[in-house]
């Protein structure tokens, strides 16, 4: 049995690695390309990111509640309610997403007002930003809709979904950016379309699912408030986490613009590794909400136990990894060597 798990947990765990990077690999590929328009747009993007994850995460719990309510009715043999569940998940994504993104549009210039930055920059990351809330509906239903298919037990076809949205958000950023000369607002639009094309796809697999278990497409609204109310606690916790993120961005701009763009690299790279740790907490929900659902309470307890202990050593290699690189990651990102010495400390100290 030790050995049949071991093996569920890579499986769920290595193609969601994949899947989990690509957003923070959307901003990284946004980071270079703007990187080398100059500092100031970079610094820009550094405001608006931070704007813009803070409203993703603080929605997150759409994916982490609707990953192990689906794998529980998976696990109890209830596939038609499993896919309800998902399902559920993503109407509720799309209603907060439509409401974010027209509240957020509208309070862009202010939301970056608080920061305090040059007007130069201020206009960067109020170009990028108002353009990218029009993605917000698309990215939480990416979240639910990833959920879904976690739950039950997929997470290979994610992984091909974010390869292709990656690479089409690449393209489309280097033409819109480089091609047409939009700038800054060219990465905006090309990660936007990106995203748009991934619901597209995932709306394709969940009718599927839908009519092979006879479960209904419209929205339940026991389901609806049922994911809302389990990741009340999730949103309240990443809410503490975000404002304590909001509080790093506002001292580097404090500081100045290349510390500002510098802050952006730092949190590109850090948010990449995170993400590419919670691969393992993806194969844990999975897996664990499956067993519930089956009643099999040892390899709960197993599967909680290993991918602990997966997690600290994983967490150790990527420490060293981004240490080791340091001196080169900020000529990586902007082409000059004064700003690898400039975040030096930083990404050693994140190491």
């Amino acid at each position: 049995m030790t050995r049949s798990l071991n093996r569920d947990i890579l499986w769920l765990a290595v193609p969601a690695f994949g899947s989990l990077v690509v957003e923070p690999l959307f901003i990284a590929i946004d980071s270079v390309m703007i990187g080398h328009l100059g500092v100031a747009q970079l610094a820009g993007l550094g405001i608006a990111s931070s704007v813009l994850q803070t409203l993703v995460g603080l929605m997150v719990f759409l994916a982490y509640s609707t990953t192990p309510a689906v794998a529980r009715m998976f696990g109890a043999g209830n596939n038609r309610e499993a896919v309800s569940r998902g399902i559920d998940g993503m109407w509720l994504a799309l209603g907060i997403g439509g409401v974010l993104a027209v509240v957020g549009y509208l309070l862009s210039p202010w939301a970056v007002s608080l920061f305090g930055a040059s007007e130069a920059v201020s206009e960067q990351a109020e170009s990028y930003l108002s353009l990218s809330m029009w993605g917000l509906p698309a990215m939480l239903i990416v979240f639910a809709a990833t959920g879904l298919l976690r739950g039950m037990q997929n997470t290979m076809t994610p992984l091909w979904i974010a390869g292709f949205g990656f690479a089409a958000n690449a393209l489309l950023n280097w033409l819109f950016i480089y091609g047409l000369g939009w700038g800054i607002a060219g990465s905006a639009a090309g990660t936007v379309v990106a995203q748009w094309g991934m619901v597209v796809a995932y709306i394709v697999i969940a009718a599927r699912l839908a009519r092979k278990y006879g479960s209904g497409a419209g929205p339940s609204r026991a389901g609806v408030r049922g994911t809302a109310k389990t990741g009340g606690w999730l949103f309240l916790r990443t809410a503490a986490l975000r404002i304590g993120l909001l509080i790093t961005v506002a001292t580097a701009t404090a500081l100045g613009t290349e510390e500002l763009a510098g802050w952006q690299i730092v949190f590109t790279l850090g948010t990449i590794a995170a993400f590419a740790l919670d691969s393992l907490a993806i194969a844990a929900q999975a897996l664990i909400g499956k067993h519930l659902g089956s009643g099999d309470e040892e390899s709960v307890r197993f599967v909680l136990s290993r991918t602990v202990a997966w997690g600290a050593a994983a967490g150790a290699v990527l420490g060293v990894v981004i240490a080791g690189a340091s001196p080169l990651l900020g000529v990586m990102f902007t082409g000059e060597w004064h700003m690898s010495w400039l975040i030096l400390p930083a990404l050693i100290l994140m190491g």
